[in-house]
């Protein structure tokens, strides 16, 4: 209780700035009262203890899994190996295939992305549908993981998977409509938000700490990087996906 004490306090510290803000431009720029001030006193309360239960989730559950899953899954003996220094790159195969899959579930579960999947889906008429624009970035996510793991497995540099990743999202977008690139770049920043980052970051930093010669600092970190322009690509070949499907139904059959 004292924990979770102390989470609340230190969340009430960090929401405070933002109370303060909003209150000032009420009263003192537009010089209204507050209305329905008691549903958003309420509201606040909710986010306040909400917050504060994520924050003791991802202490308690969601970092120590992410760490757990990747240290079992890189031992030697799971891995076939006498030892670590002689396992290769492809020993790891079930790293890759979890971090897919976590990849995948954890940005299909993203609250981010369900409401930015929504609203495409609301502006854009139908034409854009919410689950398929999830499912492509999920796939782009599973990607950018299962990419970022062999970075850290290879040692390899960050900087050629990150300039190679954005030169590939920037080619398509000149094929793009303009909609869609905007669209594309919003779907990439808000897949590594509450459900994935802990996740991602403990899988990063859990590998790191299982391969020998592998610094935290220097390697574990760069998962999320890659999740930003791979899901960028995903849902840029999702709008070519889209037009060519439009373009086939509108055209007579043969």
């Amino acid at each position: 209780m004292n924990g979770m004490l102390s989470i609340v306090l230190s969340t009430l510290l960090d929401i405070v700035p933002i109370l303060v803000l909003v209150l000032f431009f009420q009263f003192v720029v537009l010089r209204k009262p507050i209305p329905q001030a008691r549903r958003v006193f309420l509201g606040s309360v909710y986010v306040l203890l909400g917050l504060a239960l994520f924050l003791v989730g991802l202490e308690k559950a969601l970092f120590p899994l992410g760490r757990m899953m990747a240290s079992q899954l890189s031992e030697a003996e799971f891995l076939g190996v006498a030892d670590l220094s002689e396992a290769q790159w492809h020993d790891y195969y079930w790293v890759y295939i979890f971090a897919a899959a976590i990849g995948y579930a954890t940005t299909i579960a993203e609250p981010s992305l369900i409401a930015v999947g929504i609203k495409a889906e609301a502006v854009s008429g139908g034409s854009l549908k919410n689950k398929e624009l999830r499912v492509f970035v999920a796939f782009g996510v599973a990607i950018a993981l299962v990419v970022g793991v062999f970075r850290i497995i290879t040692g390899t540099y960050l900087e050629y998977y990150m300039l190679g990743s954005y030169l590939l999202a920037f080619a398509l977008t000149l094929y793009s409509s303009k909609d869609l690139v905007a669209l594309a770049g919003d779907s990439g920043g808000v897949t590594t938000s509450t459900v994935t980052v802990p996740i991602v970051t403990a899988l990063g930093l859990g590998l790191t700490s299982s391969i020998p010669g592998r610094d935290a600092a220097l390697d574990g970190f760069g998962l999320l990087a890659l999740a930003d322009p791979l899901p960028m690509t995903a849902v840029l070949l999702y709008g070519l996906y889209r037009k060519w499907i439009t373009r086939t139904a509108k055209t007579p059959s043969q």
